[in-house]
């Protein structure tokens, strides 16, 4: 059995974020294991300038960053260089001190996973603290730490609706989207969503709706800081 839910204990580690739920209740539990976080690392995609699935601009990732007091490394990127760029990008995270690559994944392989692959390759340990959750664990346990999340991408093809974009994914909508048969996690691409605040940041952030857009396939809502 791979030691992936715990490998980061008492290591200085860089988290893969897009700035969800699963990413965040990651580096959350990272730190509790007494990981140290040099960095958070965030994929631009190259054609639109956002981050990852979820729709959302670098401006929220990087107010993320720094409520939660955490130096944020991105790179931007097409899906087929990604593997390249992301090498670069981990090199550059070792410089700060990164002993161990942590991602919020939850449904790996344990033979042949591609994170696994990329950070032995780039001289990192491998950690991935979701890892063989179960999907209404990982989101109990994300509810119970009190994070505030907002789902800010959705896929209209598995049951989600355009006014499902902005809600706050809370208990009585986890119940809701369960009485659809949604996954409340959202891991077949359901929906992303973007964490507002929680127990690791210093301040939650306060954000504006402006308007919705196509990203990825994904009807995504337009977010913008409040000044």
């Amino acid at each position: 059995m791979k030691n992936w839910q715990n490998a980061c204990k008492n290591k200085k580690f860089v988290a893969s974020y897009s700035g969800g739920k699963d990413s965040t209740l990651a580096l959350y539990k990272a730190i509790q294991m007494g990981g140290v976080p040099v960095a958070l690392l965030s994929m631009v995609r190259e054609e639109d300038g956002y981050v990852g699935s979820h729709g959302v601009s670098l401006e929220i990732i990087q107010a993320q960053a720094q409520a939660m007091g955490i130096p944020l490394l991105h790179f931007s990127t097409t899906w087929q260089a990604y593997g390249p760029n992301l090498l670069q990008a981990l090199a550059q995270a070792q410089e700060l001190g990164a002993e161990v690559l942590v991602t919020g994944d939850l449904d790996l392989p344990e033979e042949g996973c591609w994170y696994d692959h990329i950070a032995e390759k780039s001289g990192l340990a491998y950690c991935a603290p979701l890892w063989r959750y179960g999907h209404r664990q990982a989101v109990e346990e994300f509810l119970q730490a009190e994070f505030t999340t907002m789902l800010t991408a959705i896929n209209e093809k598995m049951g989600l609706l355009p006014q499902d974009l902005g809600r706050i994914l809370d208990w009585s909508y986890m119940a809701e989207l369960e009485g659809k048969s949604i996954d409340p996690c959202g891991e077949a691409g359901e929906f992303h969503s973007i964490v507002l605040g929680g127990p690791n940041f210093k301040y939650p952030l306060q954000v504006k709706k402006a308007g919705t857009h196509l990203c990825g396939g994904n009807l995504c809502l337009k977010l913008e800081i409040e000044q």
